[in-house]
């Protein structure tokens, strides 16, 4: 059977449409479940937010009570922990307090010592203070007092040579009395000599061991050499010390020209020329430094008191080596006059030693003649029964031992090991 291809598709299109219809009731049917799913689940939500702002509200309700439950539990915490931290800390506290004054308890000892001590020392301080004050006092005094007689002393050794030379020779008396020579002894003041030019007196002559001797000279003026320490400038200062190096050399000149050991017998030919302080001398040397070449080759000898100290101690030497020799020399004769009298003192003990030999010799043949004329017959009294009161005849016994005799005063007798004689070889007790 052949179909309608119009029919066909009217067919088609019948049931195309009522497919479209059919789907249209199903979409619209879910569409219907679909809006009603919506608003149940819109209701849902609604119920869902209700129940979230009352969830909400009651979490911010316990919020705030657990904020303040938390706050106050806080509170007491921190109160507990704050007291609890003030407890540690006060026992910390008093610990380390207690720690720290047995620690510096020793410090406040010594510090407590030391506080007494400084005041004892600032005592003391204070009192040696005013000693010290009081012997600064008295120093300055002193002071003023030496200045004072000091400048007394440079007026007076001013006025005139005379005065400068008595002070030199009173330094020179000083200088020779600290050397330990002896005055009047040792040497002489103002010895009075005979020359061709007249009678000169020299200040000293020193003896020397063996009988020589030579001249010290003190007069050496000093005047220039005061008038340079007043001087107000350095040109003026130099001219003074220039007068007085020529000073000095005018007077050295004068000295060699004296010829002091021509005019003793043994004497070294030179004189010695005392400047009474080094100072001087090195002023005079300091403007003239050939003074002293030139005062040698002219014989004379320019000392000081340090120099002339160490001369006299040279002659002091030589006096004691020649009082050992002088003291030597007695010695010997003591020796020999001692000897002489042991020997005749040995010659005695040798007369003794031959008289007590004899002796023994005789007590020897006393005792034989008796044991064999006298005992002899004295003992037959005891054969024939006499009664003799019970005493026996004792027996006397010959003295064997000699005498011993003085080898060493012979002058050919035995010699013996190492120049002793040998007590125990000849019976005699042994020296101590």
């Amino acid at each position: 059977m052949n179909l309608d291809p119009t029919l066909i598709a009217l067919l088609a299109c019948a049931l195309a449409a009522l497919g479209g219809f059919a789907w249209a009731i199903l979409e619209r049917r879910r569409a219907d479940q679909a809006q009603a799913a919506f608003w149940a689940l819109r209701d849902r939500s609604a119920d869902a937010e209700a129940e979230l702002r009352a969830f909400k509200a009651q979490a911010e309700a316990q919020a705030e009570l657990l904020r303040a439950q938390a706050a106050e539990q806080a509170g007491r915490v921190a109160e507990e922990l704050l007291k609890r931290t003030d407890e540690t800390f006060k026992n910390r506290e008093q610990l380390a307090q207690a720690r720290l004054e047995a620690q510096l308890k020793p410090v406040a000892e010594t510090l407590l010592k030391f506080q007494e001590q400084v005041t004892a020392v600032e005592k003391t301080r204070a009192e040696e203070t005013g000693g010290l004050k009081a012997q600064i006092e008295q120093l300055m005094k002193a002071s003023a007092a030496t200045q004072d007689e000091a400048r007394k002393l440079s007026a007076a050794l001013r006025r005139g040579a005379g005065v400068q030379g008595r002070w030199g020779e009173q330094t020179l008396r000083n200088v020779l009395d600290a050397a330990g020579l002896a005055h009047r002894y040792d040497f002489e003041e103002q010895a009075q000599t005979d020359s061709e030019e007249g009678r000169r007196r020299p200040d000293v002559v020193v003896r020397l061991p063996g009988g020589g001797v030579f001249v010290i000279d003190a007069k050496c003026s000093l005047n220039a050499f005061l008038e340079s320490l007043e001087a107000v400038d350095d040109q003026a200062r130099d001219a003074c010390l220039m007068r007085h190096a020529q000073s000095v050399r005018t007077h050295m000149i004068g000295l060699s020209g004296k010829a002091y050991w021509d005019q003793f017998d043994r004497s070294p030919d030179f004189v010695a020329m005392f400047v009474p302080g080094d100072g001087f001398l090195a002023a005079a040397l300091e403007r003239m430094p050939e003074l002293l070449s030139e005062a040698m080759d002219r014989r004379v000898i320019v000392v000081t008191p340090t120099t002339l100290f160490a001369l006299c101690k040279a002659v002091v030497y030589g006096w004691r080596v020649e009082d050992q020799a002088a003291n030597a020399r007695q010695i010997a004769d003591l020796g020999r006059e001692l000897y002489k009298r042991v020997s005749v003192m040995g010659a005695h003990a040798a007369g003794v030693g031959r008289a007590l030999e004899q002796a023994v010799g005789k007590y020897n043949q006393f005792v034989g003649s008796l044991e064999s004329q006298v005992l002899t017959q004295a003992r037959r009294f005891a054969e024939l029964k006499v009664d003799h009161e019970g005493r026996e005849m004792a027996e006397l016994a010959p003295v064997e031992s000699a005498v011993r005799p003085l080898t060493k005063l012979l002058p050919e007798g035995p010699s013996e090991p190492d120049g002793l004689p040998d007590p125990e070889a000849r019976g005699a007790a042994p020296r101590p």
